[in-house]
């Protein structure tokens, strides 16, 4: 079996817009962040406020494997099948939280080939947020912190 990440990389990527107007959803609804990337505006709800309720599948875990596994690529592989059964499905995930950035766990991206994609970008924040900064300053402001507690082999001067 090949690994999540050569996955990834092997996989030729659909535009977002494409994908968008599968799920019913034009171009003048998106804001694009390059070809792969895009947040749906607001102003799509007077479209489809009047239409008929969907369903809504939540996906959650109270207690958590140490590596976090799981939860991501179960739900990516809801919304795969919904779609290969001919019905529209959408999925939403929320960010990683710090686990990837530290090595502990996975990237909320799934595994195999029920991976959400672009794993990278989505690791560091989808759209460059200033999250993703605050979360370099924090590991950072770890590592040094540690690295004092653990003797201060490099001679930072904490002050």
């Amino acid at each position: 079996m090949k690994s999540d990440i050569v996955i990834a990389q092997e996989t030729k990527m659909e535009p977002i817009v494409e994908i968008a107007q599968k799920a019913g959803i034009s171009k003048e609804y998106l804001n694009l962040y390059g070809n792969y990337k895009a947040k749906i505006k607001a102003e799509i709800w007077e479209k489809i406020k009047n239409k008929k309720n969907g369903k809504l599948i939540l996906v959650t875990a109270s207690s958590p494997t140490p590596a976090g596994e799981g939860k991501t690529t179960t739900s990516i592989g809801l919304a795969q099948a919904f779609w290969k059964m001919g019905k529209k499905a959408m999925l939403s995930i929320r960010e990683p939280s710090m686990g990837p950035c530290m090595g502990m766990k996975g990237g909320a991206t799934g595994g195999g080939y029920s991976q959400v994609m672009p794993m990278e970008d989505i690791n560091l924040h989808f759209t460059g947020d200033i999250h993703a900064v605050t979360s370099a300053n924090n590991l950072l402001s770890s590592i040094i912190d540690n690295h004092i507690f653990h003797g201060n082999e490099l001679q930072i001067d904490p002050n």
